[in-house]
């Protein structure tokens, strides 16, 4: 696919690291090739849970590379917020759970690749920002609409409109992380929450994925359950489920 995205695969959790030094900067080749690592990760059936981190111990991903945006003009932008949603959209309906290990700084794009994870571990040293209108742009991997869903509006426009730069602590304060750790720990972190994740039924996950989703915009909550709730018994991964539970025994999921 890419040398600039490692793949791992360790149990039923799939490991992805950015790999583009120094600051691991996104471009075409690699906002496609994370596209494909999804498409693929979604076929398969030993896969539940994602960690995408960044390679070394300063960057999580700086964001866009300008250089592109420079030498490329309107058409190279164009290509590239196009990427860069196609990306970071499949990255946020990956069907089993995703995580983000923020190891460094997280910085305009490389924020919005965490956006797009269910749940984002940071350590101590990590900074968080979409700085995109310092250079006359915009965040264009859907920076301006998760991040309020996550936020708040408030702190969503104080982080995007006065350039504010986020420490972890205050990060967790807010909402945009759910734990911070001590550098050098996150990716150990991360997929010591995605190894829980073996414990669940992948199809429910995908289900209470996408209803978490809709709750924002349903006007009916109580009702968006019924039909994907009765929807789980025509599956084998429910049956075994509750055979393993009154069986006192670990469940063989067959994400099936």
């Amino acid at each position: 696919m890419t040398e600039k995205l490692i793949l791992k695969k360790i149990d039923n959790t799939a490991q992805i690291t950015i790999n583009n030094p120094s600051a691991n900067t996104w471009d075409l080749e690699s906002l496609s090739g994370l596209k494909e690592i999804i498409e693929n990760l979604n076929k398969d059936n030993e896969i539940f849970a994602l960690v995408i981190t960044g390679q070394g111990d300063k960057f999580f991903s700086a964001g866009a590379d300008l250089k592109v945006f420079h030498e490329g003009g309107k058409e190279a932008a164009k290509e590239m917020s196009n990427a860069f949603s196609k990306a970071f959209e499949s990255l946020s309906n990956f069907r089993g759970v995703s995580i983000a290990a923020i190891n460094g700084f997280a910085m305009g794009g490389g924020l919005e690749c965490a956006l797009a994870c269910d749940i984002r571990v940071a350590e101590e040293k990590a900074v968080l920002a979409l700085p995109e209108p310092k250079v006359g742009l915009l965040p264009c991997g859907g920076g301006t609409q998760v991040l309020p869903r996550l936020v708040g509006e408030g702190w969503a426009k104080r982080i995007i409109l006065t350039g504010e730069q986020i420490k972890p602590e205050q990060a967790l304060k807010i909402g945009l992380i759910e734990e911070k750790v001590e550098d050098g720990h996150s990716l150990e972190i991360a997929m010591k929450i995605a190894s829980n994740v073996a414990n669940q039924s992948p199809g429910s996950i995908a289900k209470c994925k996408y209803l978490i989703k809709v709750a924002r915009l349903s006007d009916n909550p109580y009702q968006e359950e019924l039909e994907p709730f009765v929807n789980l018994f025509d599956t084998k991964d429910q049956k075994e489920g509750v055979e393993a539970f009154l069986e006192k025994r670990k469940p063989d999921w067959q994400n099936a």
